[in-house]
C-alpha cells in the first residue's frame, strides 16, 4: 500500500466552530469524563481536544512565555499571508523591472506614480 493510499484512508481534515470547540472543553472540565472518552463519544482525535482545552487555558489565563491566545494566532496568520502576498508582489516587479528594456517601457509610469506619492 503506498502512503497516498494511506493518507486517504484516513480522516478528511475537518473544521470545528469556535463555539463547538468551547463546548467540548467544558465537557472535559466537568470531570467525570477523560480527554480520551469525551473524543471518542463525539467522534473527535484525542490530541485535538487536549489542543482545544490547552488553548482554551491559555485565552483565559493570558498564557504563559511564547504561548499565543487565538486572537493572538489569528493575528499572526492574517500577516504572514498578507507578508506572502507582498513578497509575490514584490517578485513580480523585480521581475518586470528586470526584463529587456523594462526601464524604458515603464519610464513614464514609474514617473507619473512618483509625481502622484512623493513621499515613496
Amino acid at each position: 500500500m503506498s502512503p497516498q493510499e494511506v493518507f486517504e484512508m484516513g480522516r478528511k481534515r475537518r473544521s470545528f466552530s469556535s463555539e463547538y470547540k468551547a463546548e467540548v472543553v467544558s465537557l472535559v472540565r466537568q470531570g467525570d469524563r477523560s480527554i480520551g472518552e469525551v473524543s471518542r463519544e463525539l467522534d473527535l482525535t484525542e490530541s485535538a481536544v487536549r489542543n482545544w482545552v490547552r488553548q482554551a487555558e491559555i485565552d483565559e489565563q493570558g498564557g504563559g512565555e511564547g504561548a499565543l491566545s487565538t486572537a493572538e494566532r489569528q493575528e499572526l496568520a492574517k500577516l504572514r499571508r498578507e507578508n506572502a502576498r507582498l513578497r509575490m508582489e514584490r517578485d513580480i516587479l523585480k521581475n518586470v523591472w528586470s526584463a529587456p528594456n523594462a526601464q524604458d517601457e515603464y519610464r513614464h509610469d514609474i514617473n507619473s506614480f512618483a509625481s502622484m506619492y512623493p513621499a515613496c
